[in-house]
């Protein structure tokens, strides 16, 4: 595990100030001017395109980090997609989760056809070095394509009402997107998107825990592991 601190030359401002920013853009529903409000009104002057750079320099590595430290997801994945527009172009965006609703992976394509599904399914179980107990899908044909090719072998189920979870791990980002009003490219949203669900696997509460106490352990528990991989010198 790489353990070297993310180096914070030549910035003008102190590492505490640049993370709380890459984090408050990310884990929250703010637009950037917004955040730069924010920080105004506790008398420091930043602008919003200081922070755009932030989150673009630091939040790849941030994210890096994290993954590294956290644990392996469970072995139920739901497939699904949602589209998305970039630059009057239309882009259908994966982000399969677990039974817990973690987000495995996300991968940004422009079509949604059995060659799409194959990648996905590729790059899942090449990033994460094993193949689920069971697939959970849409009626979508090209999941079951590319299935049948990839891992024979796996259990697959296609019906709209068993696919929830992977319907309701869509709406963070579409909430998020409403905020962003758009995306600049195809490359900068797939960059965002990655830090974005990272962060989220983080910081978002497990159904298991349920009582305000184990909530509150698991908030201190999630920004313990967001100090550890932010360690800038």
């Amino acid at each position: 595990m790489n353990t070297h601190s993310i180096s914070n030359k030549r910035h003008r401002f102190p590492p505490e100030i640049i993370t709380h920013a890459v984090w408050l853009y990310c884990r929250f529903n703010l637009s950037l001017r917004e955040v730069e409000e924010m920080f105004l009104e506790r008398g420091i002057d930043v602008s919003y395109e200081t922070i755009r750079r932030w989150v673009a320099k630091f939040g790849p590595s941030f994210a890096r980090r994290m993954r590294s430290r956290q644990p392996l997801p469970g072995d139920i994945w739901h497939l699904d997609e949602v589209v998305v527009n970039s630059q009057s172009r239309k882009f259908w965006l994966w982000c399969p989760g677990d039974q817990n609703g973690v987000v495995l992976d996300e991968i940004l394509q422009r079509k949604r056809d059995r060659k799409a599904a194959k990648r996905l399914l590729f790059r899942l179980m090449k990033k994460l070095g094993r193949t689920p107990k069971r697939f959970i899908t849409d009626k979508l044909r090209s999941f079951g394509a590319a299935k049948r090719e990839i891992a024979p072998g796996v259990e697959h189920r296609s019906h709209k009402g068993l696919n929830n979870r992977a319907e309701n791990s869509h709406l963070p980002f579409q909430m998020r997107k409403r905020a962003m009003q758009g995306y600049r490219s195809p490359g900068s949203l797939q960059r965002f998107v990655s830090i974005h669900s990272t962060i989220r696997n983080c910081f978002s509460v497990p159904a298991s825990r349920c009582s305000a106490l184990s909530i509150r352990c698991h908030c201190l528990e999630a920004f313990d592991a967001w100090n550890d991989a932010v360690a800038v010198s």
